[in-house]
């Protein structure tokens, strides 16, 4: 596996058809975020270990909206978008907003805001596949609200892009 690169991000501061390719995020993108749990790094989210059980990254911070930032090396055009997110111990509503850019980071527009629900006695893993047309995109964010109800920390699974 590549080595991810990363950095945190300062206080101040999908699709029609069918998908073609998987981009692989690591090798040319960086991944800038307001924090991690050391034991739960952002890395996990491009580890290939998906599904439910699998590897995580999780906000150092509990009730704390985070943000993800991915600033690509070149501008990709992206059809296919899937993430996942898994809470198995708290009952809680998790809120993720995706923001793209095609303008090297000026301004953002929301792309879609999903809502992940859990509950330890029911859905505890959800997964979203989305299609969407961006073309020339230059940077993806997504702004993370791990305590729309409930409390926690802001966690995903994984995130995958296709071209």
């Amino acid at each position: 596996m590549d080595q991810i690169r990363k950095r945190l991000l300062d206080d101040a501061c999908l699709l029609s058809g069918s998908s073609s390719a998987e981009l692989y995020v690591t090798a040319g993108a960086t991944i800038a975020y307001s924090s991690e749990e050391p034991a739960h790094p952002v890395d996990n989210m491009f580890d290939g270990r998906n599904g439910s059980g699998g590897t995580c990254w999780e906000s150092a911070r509990e009730n704390a909206t985070e943000t993800l930032l991915i600033e690509f090396d070149r501008p990709q055009n992206i059809s296919r978008l899937i993430f996942e997110a898994e809470e198995r111990h708290l009952e809680r509503t998790q809120e993720v907003r995706l923001e793209v850019s095609c303008d090297s980071g000026v301004s953002f527009r929301t792309l879609l805001v999903q809502e992940f629900v859990f509950s330890p006695r029911g859905a505890t893993f959800q997964r979203e596949d989305v299609r969407r047309d961006v073309k020339g995109l230059s940077h993806m964010r997504l702004v993370i609200v791990p305590n729309k109800s409930g409390s926690g920390r802001a966690k995903l699974t994984s995130l995958r892009l296709f071209t």
